[in-house]
Order: C-alpha cells, then structure tokens, then sequence
C-alpha cells in the first residue's frame, strides 16, 4: 500500500458553464424525440461523446452530413456567420450553444472591425473558437506563440483581443508588447472569467498538496495551463486524459496529500474517478479502504461552491 491518506478536488471545475449549456441544450433536443446532431465534437472528451451516442445525438464535421429538418447543435465555440446562414437555408434547426462570453467575443471584433481597426488575436490558428471569430474579421492577424509576434505589422489603429481559453499572463504580454506596434491600441479582455477562477483555485489548491493530478486533453491548450501553473507554485504535476492512465503507485510515493483539477472540457465526475483511483492505487491501508467514501467527500466539497461551472445538476450539489 501506499502513502497517499487523502485526495482533494479543486474548487470551481468539472465543465465550464458553456460547454455545459451546450450539452443540456442537445440532451433537451434529443429528449423531445427530435433528430439531433452536434456540429463538431461538443467537448473533447469521448466519455462525454459515448454518452452522447447512447441518447441518439450523433455528431457531424459539416451541415452536409445533417438531413433537412433535423436539428444541429452548434457547441460553445461558435462558428462562421455563414455557417449559420446555411443552416438556415437547408432547412435545419439551429440550437446555438454558442457561449455567452464567445457570444460577446464576435460582438466586439465585429464593433472594432466597423470602426476600422486592424484586428490581432491571440489565439490557436485552427481552434474553433478562433475559425469562428475570423468569419466576423477575416482580415484579422492570429498569434500564439511569442515566436510569432514580430509577424504582426505596424498600424494606426490596431486592437487586441484573445481566444477565450489563453492564459491571461500571455494576453498581458502581447498587448505590452504592441503599445510599439500602433498609434492608438484599443485592448479588449476576452480571457474567459472562468478560465482565470480555475486556475486560481488550481493554484490555491496546488499550495495544500503534496502532488497534483492535472485531468484533461493531452492537446487540451487550458489543461496544459494548468499543469504549467503547479510547477510555477512548486508542487509536482501528472497530466492525465483519465483515471485509466493511473497505473504505476511510484508515482506517489512521496505524496501524503493529493490534489486534482481538470480543464473546461472534463467533467467533474470523472475528477472524482481519479480521486478514487489514486487512494485505491496509492492510498494507505486506511484510506485504500475508504477510497469510494473519500472521493465522494472529495467531490461533495468541490462541486458545492463550483456553482454554474459543475457538470452536476443542483439537485446533487446543493
């Protein structure tokens, strides 16, 4: 047996308000015995998908692949206005999952594109999020990297905005970086709210613990953020896409206290399946014992002041 005597969850995790929404919204469609499709995978996370499956929602790459009169998700990210101009035109019912902050997002790029500012945007090239806010400024520059910044020309009127899942350290440093690139900057924060309350709370509990799970996408850009932040307070970090990748108990030989997040497209019940996994896998005889009372403690003190940001329905976490 092991070390570990107790596991604790982040506050504030599991789904992210909007992808939550948007999955509600397409369990609602299908509920009310309407054909219905996702445009796009909902949330990276094939527990999630499966799940999806099994109560008839399919998911589909293009409009193509969806027959006229069913209806079509559109998850949180968004997509092209003419996306959704076409949808309309084959007949389609468009559910708009769209998040309400990417909502506010298209918004303000379109409002900035109207008073002839030269867009940059922080962001991932080909993330969807980004390949939907371009449909409301194709001109717009797109950086990541900081590699990528001298690419970004010099303009009068220049304004900045980011892809809603990047880390609020990189935002506040490109738009120091592009005072030098303008006459007149207009920066417009578009860093999710959520995203920087997790990453506080992951912080927060990065602090009390003695080794961090960090759940979520290996290619998951905000689930890396994470990982990124622990090492950054001093507590060692294991990334993982799920408890079936906890295997080898070595991993916590020196951990007696273990803390675990996840990004916005993991639920939080699948943080409470790792919790169970590292207490049976590395817990002491006593907590090894108690592994499935002590992950549902572990999940009980999380989900209750997550609020809107759990995967669980009030009823469970009031």
């Amino acid at each position: 047996m092991g070390n570990v005597r107790e596991v604790r969850i982040a506050r504030r995790t599991g789904f992210c308000y909007g992808v939550r929404e948007a999955i509600d919204k397409a369990k609602e469609a299908a509920a009310a015995g309407k054909p219905t499709h996702t445009l796009g995978q909902v949330v990276h996370n094939e527990g999630v998908i499966a799940d999806l499956a099994a109560q008839g929602i399919e998911t589909v790459e293009t409009l193509d692949d969806v027959r006229s009169g069913a209806a079509v998700v559109i998850r949180a990210h968004g997509v092209r206005p003419d996306v959704l101009e076409r949808a309309e035109q084959r007949g389609l019912e468009v559910i708009d999952g769209t998040c309400t902050w990417v909502i506010q997002e298209q918004r303000e790029i379109t409002r900035l594109v109207e008073e002839g500012y030269a867009i940059v945007l922080l962001g991932t090239p080909l993330h969807p999020e980004v390949v939907g806010l371009l449909g409301f400024a194709p001109d717009a520059i797109v950086v990541d990297e900081e590699a990528d910044w001298d690419s970004i020309p010099r303009r009068k009127k220049m304004a900045l905005l980011s892809q809603s899942t990047q880390p609020p350290w990189k935002f506040e440093k490109l738009a120091a970086f592009m005072v030098g690139r303008c006459h007149e900057l207009k920066i417009v924060n578009t860093v999710c709210p959520v995203t920087i309350r997790r990453q506080e709370d992951t912080v927060e509990a990065a602090r009390e613990v003695d080794l961090m799970v960090v759940v979520g996408g290996r290619s998951s850009a905000n689930t890396k953020e994470l990982t990124r932040l622990c090492g950054i307070v001093g507590t060692p970090a294991i990334q993982i896409e799920s408890e079936e990748d906890l295997t080898d108990a070595a991993i916590f030989k020196d951990a007696a206290v273990v803390g675990v997040t996840g990004g916005t497209s993991t639920p939080i019940e699948d943080l409470r399946c790792v919790a169970e996994r590292v207490l049976r896998l590395a817990g002491t005889p006593q907590a090894a014992a108690r592994a499935e009372e002590l992950a549902n403690a572990a999940l009980a003190a999380a989900a209750t002041p997550a609020g809107r940001t759990t995967s669980l329905p009030a009823v469970a976490v009031g």
